[in-house]
């Protein structure tokens, strides 16, 4: 129901052919089909209902009329920067940290209500969990992380501050890995619902903005 695959389908509201393809590519993969791959034509919906279509299908995408940009976006961006914290764990066009996923084409593939969620509940979030070890020496307190091995040593951590860290096995107290998010699960009570809107509007609108050399961003 999501457009993100099944059994059957591939996933065509988050994948990078796809959602990069032009609006005629898609009329034209809707007007006939891949047989081959087990795709009827839908020709015979006629032009009006095959445009309706598409509209759907790039609302899945993030990038249909459905989803609204309603959040002040300069407001957004200097949420993101600054009170929220996103820059210290996420990468934006080149900025910010590492330790999160690359934000610069999030907005792409994600609808502003999608965004939004996720903020907010960063648990409900699909894709890989982040794994946080807590690797402590005998001789000194945890180091959480993300663990780059988990089966040669020594053991290698990236530390929150960005910092590797190399671990003897045989001087590890315990290594205990846990399935939940980096992500703050606090936003929905540290931002206010003003903030929240802004900050999903920032980062639905990225998808719409294109840099050049020296200029920033513009629309």
């Amino acid at each position: 129901m999501d457009g993100r695959g099944g059994e059957r389908a591939p996933d065509i509201a988050t994948r990078p052919e796809i959602t990069h393809r032009s609006d005629q590519d898609l009329l034209k993969i809707l007007r006939a089909g891949i047989p081959e791959k087990g795709m009827p034509s839908f020709g015979a919906l006629g032009s009006a209902k095959l445009s309706t279509l598409l509209s759907y299908v790039r609302s899945l995408q993030g990038k249909g009329s459905a989803a609204p940009v309603v959040g002040n976006t300069e407001k957004g961006k200097e949420i993101y920067w600054g009170k929220a914290g996103c820059s210290e764990c996420h990468m934006l066009n080149g900025a910010g940290g590492f330790l999160g996923p690359d934000l610069s084409k999030y907005g792409e593939n994600h609808s502003v209500i999608e965004i939004h969620s996720t903020i907010v509940k960063p648990e409900k979030a699909p894709g890989r969990a982040a794994m946080l070890p807590k690797s402590p020496p005998k001789t000194a307190k945890s180091t959480p992380g993300w663990c780059a091995t988990r089966t040669t040593s020594p053991l290698q951590l990236l530390s929150l501050d960005g910092t590797f860290h190399l671990f003897s096995k045989s001087d590890l107290a315990a290594v205990h890995f846990r399935q939940e998010s980096l992500m703050p699960a606090d936003y929905g009570s540290k931002l206010s619902a003003a903030d929240l809107d802004a900050l999903a509007a920032y980062l639905a609108s990225l998808a719409r903005l294109k840099q050049k050399p020296g200029d920033g961003f513009e629309y």
